[in-house]
């Protein structure tokens, strides 16, 4: 994958956190704390999936320099 192609990857997941983040906003409203936890593991993936792709874009911005 290249670093335009990792960045967009996380622009991705970051427009995914963004409307997860609603729903937890909500389920939260509703009450429904079942919902919300799930809601809270799904917002913790992606944001793993984010970090994991900026630093894929890192390494590979890194690399083209040397």
């Amino acid at each position: 994958m290249t670093e335009p192609d990792s960045l967009q990857r996380a622009e991705e997941l970051l427009s995914r956190l963004e409307e997860t983040r609603a729903e937890l906003g909500k389920v939260s409203a509703e009450g429904n704390a079942d919902a919300a936890i799930g809601i809270l593991a799904e917002l913790a993936e992606i944001a793993r999936q984010v970090e994991m792709e900026l630093e894929r874009a890192k390494r590979e911005a890194d690399a083209g320099e040397s």
